[in-house]
């Protein structure tokens, strides 16, 4: 017996240590927070430079029709750009643990904006996905839904780390969250923001290690489902009349994608002043402003189809150099994901990269009609100041990840306080 008692008091001794030690490191490493990475950093200004002398370019003749200054749209944007960068910076040197902890607040704030936008939001287009905030600004809860997947995803599957691989704990939670938040937002209705959240929600249950047989039975069932869609609107198309009216607002979508010029003044409109514009800029462009189907030709030319403008202006390869900014950019965050500390700062970059390079990927995919008409803003580029500056405050999120990521030469089992408050957490 005294044996066993010299033991266990050896064995808490022990346990006490390393419980000290730990903490010592955690605090150690908190007060000696390295720099930001400048190359993400710098490549998410240069990005941001370009996108606001796009929003000049591309709105002065709207800007000048609607109200008379050419530059309001430019002034503004200018503006939340300048205050973005504020935010990313601070966001910047907030802990990433301040991040783990807010995150189930997060999500149920954007889970109560989303019902609230049912009775409160306001309509444009047909769709109601806006809240107005004073008469000033309006806020698209999706967007703050968005990061909100990634965040909580990122927090559960730390919870469950071991148990991912399992339906109780790696499926059933995240299919059961974003079946609601599909539900809601086909309320309004906004189809886009439920493929980008599907799929990023897809994306962080993949690098989570949920086991890839789910993914081959998820895309199989996909593929089939959209097979039969466009089969169904491809007979709609050839029997015409009532046929297509029985389609309804994603049969229009598909009909426009498939078939354009069937309805040139009405649903092919918006898609064929694009492929006009993206086909008259050439390989060098008709030169920063010179563009033509900015002069109220095409539709959102500032905002969802800005991707247009740049092709007619600065020609393919303008573009291309742009979208190699983009990829510059994605590749550098998954770098700093795969480089970070801990497992929840890995996870929440991969998951807001990844997010940035699907927003890249549909909306120039839908400005040249590859896939079927969405309300998807091109990162940095559209027009808009709440979605600019939840875009700054996901560089900031990143760029406080990177702060952590251990500096050449040091020793990687400096991610033991992530790894126990992941502990601590469960």
């Amino acid at each position: 017996m005294p044996n066993d008692r010299n033991e266990a008091e050896i064995a808490a001794a022990r346990a006490d240590r390393r419980a000290r030690q730990r903490h010592e490191l955690a605090e150690s490493l908190r007060h000696s927070r390295g720099h930001i990475d400048y190359p993400f950093f710098f490549l998410t200004l240069i990005i941001l430079t370009l996108g606001v002398i796009m929003v000049l370019s591309a709105s002065f003749a709207r800007a000048y029709y609607v109200s008379g200054d050419p530059t309001r749209y430019f002034v503004r944007q200018m503006a939340f750009a300048v205050s973005g960068v504020f935010i990313a910076l601070v966001a910047s040197r907030i802990p990433v643990s301040f991040y783990r902890r807010v995150s189930w607040p997060v999500m149920l704030i954007s889970l109560a904006s989303l019902v609230a936008i049912i009775f409160i939001g306001s309509v444009r287009n047909g769709a109601r996905r806006w809240i107005e905030i004073g008469g000033i600004f309006t806020v698209q809860p999706s967007e703050i839904t968005k990061l909100a997947v990634i965040m909580f995803f990122s927090l559960m599957i730390c919870q469950f780390r071991d148990r991912m691989r399992t339906i109780k704990y790696g499926m059933l939670p995240f299919i059961a969250i974003l079946a609601v938040i599909s539900i809601l937002l086909q309320r309004e209705p906004h189809y886009s923001a439920i493929i980008i959240i599907l799929c990023l929600g897809a994306v962080m249950l993949f690098v989570g290690g949920v086991h890839w047989a789910w993914f081959a039975g998820g895309l199989a069932l996909g593929g089939a489902g959209l097979f039969i869609i466009v089969e169904r609107v491809r007979a709609a198309i050839a029997a015409g009349g009532e046929a297509l009216e029985s389609l309804g607002y994603i049969g229009t979508r598909l009909v426009s994608w498939l078939d354009p010029f069937s309805d040139m003044q009405d649903k092919g409109f918006q898609i064929i002043q694009s492929l006009y514009a993206v086909g008259s800029g050439g390989v060098l462009g008709l030169g920063l402003g010179q563009g033509r189907q900015k002069y109220l030709y095409l539709p959102e030319e500032h905002n969802d189809f800005i991707f247009s403008v740049v092709c007619e202006e600065l020609g393919f390869v303008g573009a291309v150099l742009i979208l190699l900014l983009f990829a510059l950019l994605i590749i550098r965050g998954y770098w700093i994901a795969l480089h970070s500390r801990d497992r929840y700062g890995s996870l929440l970059v991969t998951g807001i990269t990844s997010l940035l390079a699907l927003q890249v990927f549909f909306n120039v995919a839908v400005v040249t009609n590859l896939i079927p008409c969405t309300g998807i803003s091109l990162p940095f580029f559209s027009y808009g100041g709440t979605a600019l500056w939840l875009q700054m405050l996901e560089m900031g999120i990143i760029l406080a990840v990177s702060r952590d990521v251990p500096l050449r030469g040091e020793s990687d089992e400096t991610d033991e306080p992530g790894e126990q408050e992941e502990e601590q957490t469960e």
